[in-house]
């Protein structure tokens, strides 16, 4: 974008004058006629920009006027693409802000009365789910995993009592003890991979173990813009993060545990408190975004909708030798 001359005057300037007199090269028709086949994509914009050296070379070669009708056009373009990237941005900032009222007028659907909910950690989607499903008259109650080391259940036990919702808050290992008593399995997630998998907060891979050997159906809520065009054995996904230990321990209890200079060079106690699970696909029953209900073998289908394969930049490794 670095050389695209964007200046701030205003993007509808030359919007009439563009529309007026269309400029179509080549690599314009070629993006136009690949737009009918798949969804539109960054690159697809970019390739219609004319090249900063070619324009050099013809006006030197053709003359001032050339050359200043070949900037005109240059800079006509720019703010186009300007205009297109921010009003792509806006509409997904717009998505983001309604993505929880639109999957949450879809739980009438899903949440009957009587119903016995479980759900682990805290997630404002399934808050605003729940939610919308009592204020439909649906009587339910909710058991809440603390989703410890963070116990952000707690937080979300809090907010359901304060909206009126039955609520039991329960530890993470008492989930397979008490899922026979489950009719659902609602959870949020971080990311939806493009095999159906979802990466969500530490914990929820074993509730949903549970969930399968009970015959409990799992149902994950998401947004679109948490769909993920990558696979999990993609090199450059990494499906976890390390969080601090002192979340697990303090410090000064075990620090002795922790210590150095125990003689070997390295502490007998280690912590390892990762973030997020991996759920696989064959263990998820249905997605729930705010474009309706999908099986995880559709999600593919729908991320297609929403990323071109030209946008998707994967970054190898260097081959040791090479």
């Amino acid at each position: 974008m670095a050389g695209l001359n964007l200046s701030s005057v205003s993007d509808d300037d030359d919007d009439a004058e563009y529309e007026e007199n269309p400029v179509l090269s080549a690599a314009a028709v070629a993006a136009a006629s690949r737009s009918t086949l798949r969804p539109p994509s960054l690159q697809t914009l970019l390739e219609d920009l004319p090249d900063a050296a070619a324009i050099h070379r013809t006006s030197s070669s053709g003359g001032d006027s050339e050359g200043k009708s070949k900037s005109a056009d240059k800079s006509s373009r720019s703010r186009r693409l300007k205009h297109d990237v921010i009003e792509a941005v806006n509409e997904l900032i717009q998505d983001i802000n309604t993505c929880h009222e639109l999957i949450a007028e879809q739980a009438v659907e899903h949440i009957h009365q009587n119903e016995v909910i479980l759900t682990l950690g805290s997630s404002r989607t399934v808050l605003e789910f729940l939610c919308a499903a009592k204020e439909k008259k649906r009587s339910f109650r909710v058991y809440v995993a603390e989703g410890a080391p963070r116990y952000q259940g707690h937080l979300l036990a809090k907010d359901l009592v304060s909206r009126g919702l039955q609520t039991t808050l329960i530890t993470d290992s008492a989930v397979f003890a008490m899922i026979s008593r489950v009719n659902m399995v609602i959870v949020g997630a971080h990311a939806v991979m493009a095999n159906g998998g979802v990466i969500a907060p530490v914990g929820l891979n074993m509730v949903a173990l549970a969930a399968q050997r009970h015959a409990v159906p799992f149902v994950v809520l998401a947004g679109s813009h948490k769909l993920c065009p990558l696979y999990p054995h993609n090199p450059e996904v990494l499906l976890n993060e390390l969080r601090s230990p002192s979340e697990l321990l303090d410090f000064g209890e075990f620090s002795d545990c922790m210590d150095f200079g125990n003689g070997t060079g390295s502490p007998l106690l280690h912590v390892v408190n990762p973030t997020f699970d991996y759920v696989p696909p064959k263990l998820v029953s249905l997605f729930i975004t705010d474009t309706g209900g999908h099986n995880p073998s559709y999600m593919y289908r729908l991320i297609a909708d929403y990323y071109s394969a030209d946008d998707l930049v994967v970054q190898r490794r260097p081959v040791i030798g090479s």
